[in-house]
């Protein structure tokens, strides 16, 4: 008689409910800021070797990474479990949620393969620093996806987005934008703003001027396209004249090439400012990600991995806008980044007070472990069904050539 593997994932992770709804609590009540997760670090790895599995903390060489790892042979999946949170309003993009939905993947495929005794790997990977700080590029760089046949995660979104008159509480095929961030410094020249103001060159004027030049720029940008900023540093005295100024600017747009040319328009800004000005300017490059290219094969699988007519294919489109550092994941494998909804209303999508407080109930604890639940029956189907892996791999090779002529 063929293994019943829903049900063999449905018992564990109803056995290890208090485990998941452990590392959810500690979690979003412990909020921590890019590369500081030290609390989340510890309760992931402290739970995981309680439960037997082989832990690397630290893992590729990040002091709040870890890799824990199941299964012999086969083929790999990986599932992002991320926890950093945001300043002075915590876990306002609900990462509690995200790393207890690939925890719940985890448990639930690991206990497929250890039911099955069929070759096949699945690792859960503990991401810090989504927020800005560029984690998973250095997980990258250390080969943390190497070999993947696939890596999987779920995001929440506002759930007042999604349409009530049916039953829809997420969508599988969410692209984000690709997005460009940079810090431009002017520098000046001093001096007393009062006795000798001819004497200055004003960085802060080569600020200002840049700052109307982009908003006259984004009149003659595309509907989906951003460009975003913020005054880093803008002198510290009325009667100095500021010689040292910087800013820090998103640029985003659908494609990595997109967003690489429109960040070529911002930069003329800049240094139009600065030449008008008389100021020097310098550029200096941030953590910039890709934009998520989803598998289509995974996002269909995922759709019919969950309880029908509760996952859209990919409307509404604009359920989750912004960028991550998913999408340089999906250009090193196929990807997987679904989102689903919590209990918001208007004015609480992410990064909101309101979306941090509905990311603490139970109700989005239950839709995380449902997501959960979902992508360990995909994480199975790519495993344990040869054609339908070699699906989403010809897919994405087809993509990544599409990629590669910036479309």
């Amino acid at each position: 008689m063929p293994l019943d593997i829903s049900a063999i994932i449905d018992s564990e992770l109803h056995a290890r409910n208090a485990e998941i709804s452990t590392i959810n609590h500690q979690i979003h009540s412990h909020p921590e800021l890019a590369y500081e997760e030290i609390h989340a670090h510890d309760t992931f790895v402290r739970i995981l070797s309680t439960l037997g599995f082989d832990v690397t903390p630290h893992a590729y060489g990040l002091e709040t990474a870890f890799s824990a790892d199941f299964g012999h042979g086969g083929r790999l999946i990986v599932f992002n479990a991320e926890y950093d949170a945001l300043p002075d309003i915590g876990h306002a993009c609900g990462h509690n949620l995200i790393a207890s939905a690939s925890f719940a993947a985890f448990l639930g495929l690991a206990a497929a393969l250890r039911a099955s005794n069929q070759p096949g790997r699945v690792r859960l990977l503990g991401t810090p620093a989504e927020e800005g700080g560029g984690g998973k590029l250095k997980l990258i760089q250390a080969g943390a996806y190497q070999d993947a046949a696939a890596s999987l995660m779920v995001h929440p979104g506002p759930g007042h987005k999604l349409p009530t008159s049916n039953s829809i509480r997420g969508v599988s095929f969410v692209r984000m934008l690709a997005n460009v961030k940079m810090r431009a410094h002017f520098t000046g020249r001093e001096a007393h703003a009062a006795i000798a103001p001819w004497d200055g060159i004003n960085a802060l004027d080569a600020v200002c001027l840049s700052y109307n030049a982009i908003s006259m720029l984004r009149q003659q940008t595309r509907p989906y396209e951003r460009i975003h900023g913020v005054f880093v540093s803008a002198g510290k005295r009325p009667n100095v004249t500021p010689a040292d100024c910087s800013v820090e600017y998103y640029v985003r747009s659908a494609t990595r090439a997109e967003a690489a040319a429109l960040w070529g328009r911002v930069r003329k800004c800049f240094e139009g400012a600065a030449m008008a000005t008389g100021c020097g300017v310098e550029f200096e490059s941030l953590n910039s990600y890709a934009d998520v290219r989803p598998s289509r094969a995974l996002c269909e699988a995922y759709v019919e991995a969950m309880p029908r007519g509760t996952v859209a294919f990919d409307q509404p489109a604009d359920i989750l806008a912004g960028s991550t550092d998913m999408g340089d994941v999906c250009y090193e494998c196929p990807g997987f980044h679904g989102v689903f909804g919590i209990g918001t209303k208007e004015g609480e999508a992410n990064h909101t007070k309101g979306f941090a407080a509905a990311a603490g109930t139970d109700d989005a604890f239950q839709r995380a472990l449902e997501c959960g639940r979902g992508m360990a029956l995909v994480g199975w189907k790519v495993l344990s069904d040869d054609g339908f892996a070699e699906k989403v791999r010809k897919e994405w090779e087809e993509d990544m050539k599409l990629a590669a002529e910036g479309k």
